[in-house]
């Protein structure tokens, strides 16, 4: 007697295809509508910076004081900050934007446990989906900086160097801050992916380490300036690929 018992094939009427098919139309509607809504509102807040980091980071550690300081920063100096809305890291860089200069930009995701909103948004974007949101943190930065964090955090990051590695998007800097936290990653990669040629030599050049907020200014300001305003400012055209068009 077999191990493996082959299971019945539905029996899938053509009313329940229909149901199917107009349920999973209806969602992927919803996803467009996202990218639609979500797209018009942040065409505005150009030039930005997308900051990535722990929801579990408290107040009262260096590297929230560091990122708000550093989105103060850049807020002064013109470029928007989007975090992802939450608290931590992402309410530290909301935070030092919202007493910048610049727009503090929140891209708030609906989850079932989901923290609620920080209250350091100019503009709050919400996404039932995390498709969509994730495209809008790569479409509308030029810059990318990844402070310690966990799985979200490090999706997101690996998300950002897989597409300016392949180049489905244009080439931006992905500053990673906290030496201490990315150096052995880091070496990892370089020891593992690159020592058994799963990437290229110039594919670690994609990834700079700093805990130095001058010199993330300086790294941002410098890219911002080698590419021309009008080639770092993202067009409606850029990352047609993420729609499929």
């Amino acid at each position: 007697m077999s191990l493996y018992t082959k299971l019945p094939t539905p029996m899938l009427t053509d009313e329940t295809l229909l149901n199917v098919r107009s349920r999973e139309s209806y969602h992927l509607l919803r996803i467009m509508s996202e990218f639609v809504e979500a797209g018009a509102e942040l065409r505005a807040i150009q030039p930005a910076v997308s900051i990535y980091g722990s929801a579990r980071t408290p107040a009262d550690h260096p590297m929230y004081a560091l990122c708000e300081q550093l989105a103060r920063r850049l807020s002064d100096a013109g470029f928007s900050v989007i975090s992802g809305g939450g608290p931590g890291i992402m309410e530290a860089a909301n935070k030092g934007a919202f007493y910048g200069k610049s727009p503090a930009v929140g891209l708030n995701i609906v989850l079932p446990h989901e923290q609620k909103p920080n209250d350091y948004q100019d503009l709050s974007v919400k996404f039932n989906h995390f498709f969509p949101r994730k495209v809008m943190f790569v479409k509308h930065a030029i810059a990318y900086v990844v402070m310690p964090g966990g799985l979200g955090t490090l999706d997101e990051l690996f998300e950002s160097l897989t597409l300016v590695q392949t180049g489905k998007t244009p080439n931006r800097p992905i500053i990673l801050v906290g030496r201490s936290f990315w150096q052995g990653m880091v070496d990892w990669l370089r020891e593992q992916l690159l020592g058994e040629g799963y990437i290229s030599p110039h594919d670690m050049d994609l990834i700079q380490i700093s805990d130095d907020i001058d010199e993330i200014e300086r790294l941002i300001f410098d890219h911002y300036e080698q590419c021309g305003s009008g080639l770092c400012v993202p067009s409606n055209e850029d990352n047609d690929w993420m729609l499929g068009l």
